[in-house]
């Protein structure tokens, strides 16, 4: 690109604090084309760069779930039958301990998705670690084939009272009932809990502005959300410091020895 680099790194400072296009764009100047060009250029070498470094981590209690967002437009308003339009999931796997996004896959929530998601997982986690996932159906058969007996997995399968006529659009359903569920192996009773990557989608929300709820900014391309993802979860992994932790993720984990700037991020 004909973008200067610190121009780029403004605008990957930016989204990746959940500004949108349209505002990049009045604050810097630069083109909306150009900001989302740098996004895809960006988000690409992210992936690579997180699939590098996230590879055969030490961990011992994982979590799973997947996030709904959509591109283009929701799937019942998908009438063309466009596989690049409509639901669109971001599966997630985060370390409870080190809050290290182990991997992620963005799919459908179909069974073939779980699939390669937990085949991902398979290449970046190391070593013998407990799996906790909600109730999705698809997870035990692939958990069973990709990982196997190197887990111990439990369900956290969670009961839902039906929504007041007046919320059921805009409010959450009810939680009634937890039911702790183990599935195989000898997994610990009480991490059997799926609130820290439940925390994780809305650390998500809040610094991705296309999943913003209730907006106009969601993806109108799958490949920019895509690029958003792997852009944010290398922010995430590498750059940014959690609270708790006083250091990034990567860095609790072991797979870093420094806080990385996005100068970093860019040229790694």
């Amino acid at each position: 690109m004909y973008t200067p680099a610190e121009k780029i790194e403004d605008i990957v400072r930016l989204f990746v604090e959940g500004c949108s296009v349209r505002s990049i764009e009045r604050i810097t100047g630069i083109h909306r084309d150009t900001i989302l060009r740098a996004l895809v250029i960006v988000g690409q070498h992210c992936e690579r760069l997180l699939e590098r470094v996230c590879r055969n981590v030490p961990v011992s209690d994982v979590q799973l779930d997947e996030m709904w967002g959509y591109v283009g437009c929701k799937e019942k308003r998908n009438i063309t039958g466009d596989p690049e339009r409509g639901d669109a999931y971001c599966f997630v796997a985060i370390e409870r301990n080190t809050k290290l996004v182990l991997t992620w896959h963005l799919g459908r929530r179909t069974a073939e998705d779980t699939m390669r998601f937990v085949d991902k997982l398979d290449r970046a986690a190391a070593g013998h670690f407990q799996v906790t996932t909600d109730g999705f159906g698809p997870y035990p058969d692939a958990i069973h084939t990709a990982l196997g007996v190197r887990v111990s997995y439990a369900q956290l399968i969670k009961v839902y009272g039906a929504p007041l006529d007046e919320e059921h659009r805009y409010s959450p359903p009810r939680v009634l009932e937890a039911i702790a569920k183990s599935v195989w192996g000898q997994p610990d009773p009480a991490k059997i809990c799926t609130s820290h990557i439940e925390r994780q989608n809305l650390t998500m929300r809040m610094h991705i502005r296309r999943l913003t709820r209730l907006t106009n900014a969601f993806s109108k391309k799958r490949a920019n959300l895509k690029a958003a993802l792997a852009l944010h979860f290398a922010w995430y992994n590498l750059c940014r410091v959690h609270q708790t932790l006083r250091v990034t993720p990567a860095m609790e984990a072991g797979i870093s020895s420094r806080v990385w700037s996005l100068g970093d991020l860019l040229t790694e």
